[in-house]
């Protein structure tokens, strides 16, 4: 069975390129320079120093395979192709019916999502229901509060 494609920004895969080579250039000499001192301190089996140091190593190693994946099956998403559509990449404005509270939003794949920055996941209740609208649609989106109902006001 191939790879689920991840789908990346152009940004989103230069962020990951760049915590790729921080990782290979200089955690894992880090972490392999820890391991060779807390080996100098002797018996290793009640060592917590050295016991640290292989916990780092193993996240460090584990994180530069989920990246060089990642990378592998990327999908570059260009938004700048003006279709007036709501695709992966578009920024969005949206106001909920009954408020005057706008949101903006940039629609990314999942492993670029981080809400806190107003970047939602394509596959995220809000993301779905955006997906393929353009300016002036209504959606509406279930949640476990209920649904709410949003007019789409912007996209580009």
């Amino acid at each position: 069975m191939p790879d689920k494609p991840v789908f990346l920004t152009p940004e989103g895969r230069d962020k990951l390129q760049q915590e790729l080579d921080n990782l290979i250039n200089v955690k894992r000499p880090e972490v392999a320079e820890a391991i060779h001192s807390a080996k100098e301190e002797g018996d290793i089996s009640e060592n917590s120093a050295y016991d640290a140091a292989k916990e780092q190593q193993a996240f460090v190693e584990g994180r530069i395979m989920q990246i060089e994946q990642m990378l592998k099956n990327a999908e570059i998403i260009d938004s700048r192709v003006a279709t007036g559509l709501v695709v992966l990449g578009s920024r969005v404005k949206v106001v909920e019916k009954g408020t005057k509270d706008e949101e903006e939003y940039q629609i990314v794949g999942s492993a670029e999502a981080d809400p806190n920055k107003g970047r939602i996941s394509n596959e995220s209740p809000i993301g779905r229901a955006l997906m393929g609208k353009k300016k002036g649609d209504s959606i509406a989106v279930k949640t476990p509060a209920g649904e709410l109902h949003f007019r789409l006001i912007e996209v580009w």
